[in-house]
């Protein structure tokens, strides 16, 4: 078989990772001694959950991240020209969404070298699968702002959107900025835009809740370190 790049799903969170992720996954990852990772520590401790007896110290981590030098990314790449097989893990989810990982891709698809996407679970499918929203007309924004200003501009664009467009709009914050943007999301959107929000999806704590704006007014949970996504539909 072709040396191929192998993009590896991730739980999301803690969780049993036979609810979210097929024994193929596994399968594939034994066969794997090179991996590119968002983190080398959380990226050991996944493999050793997907399979304890692994033997971590024969494999080699190679770190990407978005400070990750052009030609150091394209050297992770050198164990396909040798025929091995290269897995790319990210933190949370799938590679190469919302992921520095779609810069090893690019690299992979211009080089020729076969590219496989695993089965595994997405916040932004999931997510959007619940909401009850749009999911034939969506566009995922990544993070929004950190600026004040900057960040209300973004959620009165999208809101716009929603209602010239009919398009279902997903957006990220960091964890422990959650609770700040679900607040101003209440005090920004129209009373009558849908807002859903969906956390710890997958997970023992999974909380997926579609509510008009008034009536998360007061009433939104807390989110305060937790991993979360919202959307906005009419």
């Amino acid at each position: 078989m072709t040396a191929t790049l192998f993009l590896i799903p991730v739980t999301l969170g803690d969780t049993e990772h036979r609810r979210s992720l097929p024994d193929y996954n596994r399968d594939i990852i034994l066969g794997i001694r090179h991996f590119v990772v968002e983190d080398i520590r959380t990226a050991r401790r996944f493999l050793k959950k997907v399979e304890p007896s692994i033997d971590i110290e024969s494999l080699t981590f190679y770190p990407l991240n978005k400070h990750t030098p052009a030609d150091e990314a394209a050297s992770y790449l050198r164990p396909l020209e040798a025929g091995d097989n290269v897995g790319v893990i990210s933190e949370s989810g799938c590679p190469a969404i919302a992921d520095p990982g779609a810069d090893v891709v690019a690299m992979a698809q211009r080089k020729g070298y076969p590219v496989v996407p695993l089965v595994g679970p997405s916040s932004i499918l999931l997510s959007l699968m619940a909401s009850g929203f749009n999911g034939q007309n969506f566009s995922f924004n990544g993070y929004l702002p950190i600026d004040a200003e900057e960040r209300t501009a973004a959620i009165k664009r999208m809101e716009s959107r929603v209602y010239t467009e009919n398009q279902t709009q997903l957006f990220i914050e960091t964890p422990y900025r959650n609770n700040r943007l679900a607040e101003e999301l209440v005090r920004t959107c129209r009373r009558s835009t849908m807002l859903c929000i969906a956390s710890d999806i997958t997970c023992p704590g999974e909380f997926i809740r579609t509510l008009p704006v008034k009536e998360w007014a007061g009433k939104t949970p807390d989110l305060n370190k937790r991993p979360a996504i919202f959307l906005i539909y009419k």
